[in-house]
């Protein structure tokens, strides 16, 4: 009988809010690690906590402990950090509540027991962590929705958008979500693949599409070139034809433009859509766990463009 991996999971939850991970199923998150030949020994979740807000605001109290107790029945230790709010130099008030370094420092104590370690987050920071792990013999997987490092993507034994995993995140009945694997630039249609496995590089589906089906029939040739692998998602629909099956009303997925949270006396931005694209954004379509967006600062990524961790 083949040895399972022993499999610890870091998500840094802060940065997965911030950049599209907003409503994501820890329990299907799990299964996933699960699902490459692994036993979870470990698995832990970081966290901001506004204690002055929480104190002050009751029904924000609520949804945030309710989400916590959700995090924990699902099986993952909490480490929280204590939001800090200071001004920046157009005199808003800014928050911040980093919890890289707790992450980094669990990782490397806990490492000593493990074989296989997935980190859930976009941020950089996390580039020399990943190195370090797989000095000390682990595999290192890293799994990112939107902005994420491309040092860090390119460091990791495996990375895995967040989007692909089939479950991972709402998706609204009748789509699917895959990538371009195959493009034809010059005859302007390509094959979309959508992965039907939990297991990496497992089984997957692949879909002729025109390119007249994707983002409104708005894409010149060169721009649906662009979108050619899996950096960038695709959500789409399905239509049976004799020939086989067809990709139709294709989208990609990017972030929201921002806006400024009405609520006076505080800097947090909120999404808003982008039309008249149907962008993937729980809070307007699918059920999103209460409280995980409570603070969130999305930054606008153009088509055909990789979703790369903004630099500072």
């Amino acid at each position: 009988m083949k040895a399972m991996l022993k499999a610890g999971i870091f998500v840094d939850a802060e940065n997965i809010t911030r950049n599209g991970g907003w409503g994501m199923r820890y329990d299907v998150l799990r299964e996933f690690v699960m699902a490459q030949g692994a036993q979870v020994v470990r698995a832990n979740a970081y966290l901001a906590l506004d204690q002055d807000r929480e104190a002050t605001d009751p029904d924000y109290c609520r949804k945030r402990e309710a989400y916590r107790s959700r995090l924990r029945s699902c099986g993952y230790k909490l480490s929280l950090k204590n939001v800090k709010r200071y001004h920046n130099e157009a005199g808003e008030v800014v928050t911040k509540a980093n919890t890289d370094l707790d992450c980094a420092i669990d990782a490397m104590l806990q490492a000593r027991n493990l074989d296989y370690v997935v980190i859930v987050s976009g941020d950089g920071d996390f580039t020399r962590l990943v190195t370090a792990l797989q000095d000390y013999g682990c595999r290192v997987d890293v799994i990112g929705f939107h902005h994420v490092s491309r040092e860090l993507r390119g460091i990791a034994d495996n990375f895995c958008s967040g989007f692909l995993i089939p479950g991972l995140m709402p998706l609204e009945e009748g789509r699917q979500r895959g990538y371009f694997d195959v493009i034809n630039e010059e005859k302007y249609y390509g094959f979309v693949v959508a992965p039907t496995s939990m297991e990496l590089w497992g089984k997957r589906d692949s879909y002729f599409c025109h390119g007249s089906e994707v983002e409104g029939s708005t894409l010149s040739n060169q721009q649906l070139a662009k979108l050619a692998g899996n950096h960038n998602v695709v959500e789409f629909s399905v239509r049976e034809d004799p020939k086989g099956k067809q990709a139709m009303d294709v989208q990609v997925l990017r972030m929201t433009e921002v806006v400024r949270n009405p609520d006076a006396g505080r800097s947090t931005e909120f999404p808003r859509p982008l039309a008249p694209n149907r962008l993937y954004e729980p809070a307007l379509s699918g059920q999103p766990e209460p409280g995980i967006a409570q603070d969130r600062g999305d930054d606008l990524a153009d088509l055909g463009y990789d979703d790369d961790e903004p630099e500072e």
